[in-house]
């Protein structure tokens, strides 16, 4: 069995590292798209978490959807004709994951889709798009749980479905137990909340982020925000950013990496997120925190449902007033993440090698 595994952002990083250190460099060419803002930052991280150094690095430099798309197929195209894997893995809902969809179909060679079924049923969404085409071409769907096979049997998927849990559980399992001897920030020790904010749907729309920031300014609850590099241009483009460099009660800090938002996810009071892979994290019996998600939709409805989790939307004045009633009791009653044992790598591998 041969497998090119092809990821291009921090989040398929993670996600695909458990199965990246089971599989074995002599069973897997390893293709670095480098969609990321930073592409050395991103191999970087790659080393951060101990992962085998890329077979290819594809070092994209367009930022626009559509071309970034085909120049990831032109160059992994020539990559695939020379290595002939007997299946393409990708992971998640990127450009990267479309493209490399896209070049896998035209190139004869079954995609093995890790993370399928989810959906948020908003267009708004890039992602939505991204999935929704990726499952409808895979030929191996390894959906994270009961529901999202739902949604890839509800759509008439001609692929294979497996129920698998999510390799992100896997991960925090594996890195949660170094991460503080590993992470390179102080943790306060007050209680504080974590904000992570990055959805082009949010911070690219300047009446969505002004609320989202007046909401967060007028709750007066001490905020550690680990900042985006697009999050952060858009502030400054916007005019928003002294607003909340001045406030004594927000701390920002310059991105950080893997170890450093698993040791603040451990040590928070809670979450503020519009990251679908923080809602998962979240669960984990390692982190076990409440998160408010700003947004209008989820594409994470376990969470939801297990009350880990719950949709605030994008007014400020709920923003505020879910954030301080959060604070006052931000407790988790149910203890059992909807995104299994930790054994979803495991389980995949066992899958493709019965397949491949």
């Amino acid at each position: 069995m041969k497998v090119a595994i092809v990821l291009g952002t921090r989040p398929e990083i993670i996600k695909l590292a458990p199965i990246i250190r089971k599989i074995g460099s002599k069973n897997c060419s390893f293709v670095f798209t480098g969609q990321h803002y930073d592409n050395k930052m991103g191999m970087s991280f790659i080393h951060e978490l101990g992962l085998q150094k890329p077979n290819y690095s594809l070092n994209i430099t367009k930022s626009n959807p559509s071309l970034q798309i085909s120049e990831i197929i032109a160059k992994l195209s020539k990559i695939l004709l020379k290595e002939k894997p007997d299946t393409v893995m990708i992971q998640g809902d990127t450009n990267t994951v479309l493209a490399a969809g896209i070049c896998s179909l035209k190139s004869n060679i079954p995609i093995s889709h890790v993370e399928s079924g989810l959906r948020s049923n908003d267009w708004r969404m890039p992602e939505e798009h991204n999935r929704i085409a990726v499952d409808h071409i895979s030929e191996l769907l390894f959906a994270p749980t009961q529901n999202t096979k739902l949604n890839l049997k509800s759509e008439k998927v001609h692929g294979k479905i497996f129920v698998t849990g999510n390799t992100v559980i896997d991960a925090i399992n594996i890195y949660s137990k170094i991460s503080k001897k590993k992470s390179k920030i102080s943790i306060p020790s007050s209680d504080f909340i974590l904000l992570t904010l990055h959805r082009s749907e949010n911070v690219d729309n300047k009446k969505i982020l002004s609320s989202i920031i007046k909401g967060l300014i007028d709750s007066n609850e001490n905020i550690i925000f680990p900042i985006h590099p697009r999050t952060k241009r858009r502030l400054h483009e916007f005019g928003l950013f002294n607003k909340l460099y001045q406030n004594k009660n927000i701390q920002i800090l310059d991105t950080v990496g893997y170890f450093e938002i698993l040791e603040l996810m451990k040590n928070c009071s809670f979450i503020v997120t519009d990251s679908g892979g923080i809602q998962e994290e979240a669960t984990s019996p390692m982190i076990r925190k409440k998160v408010l998600v700003v947004r209008k939709t989820t594409d994470r409805p376990e969470a939801v449902e297990n009350k880990m989790a719950e949709i605030i939307g994008l007014d400020y004045k709920n923003i505020s007033n879910l954030i301080k009633k959060t604070m006052k009791n931000p407790k988790l009653h149910s203890r059992k993440t909807p995104y299994g044992k930790g054994d979803a790598s495991e389980k995949i591998l066992k899958i493709l090698k019965r397949n491949f």
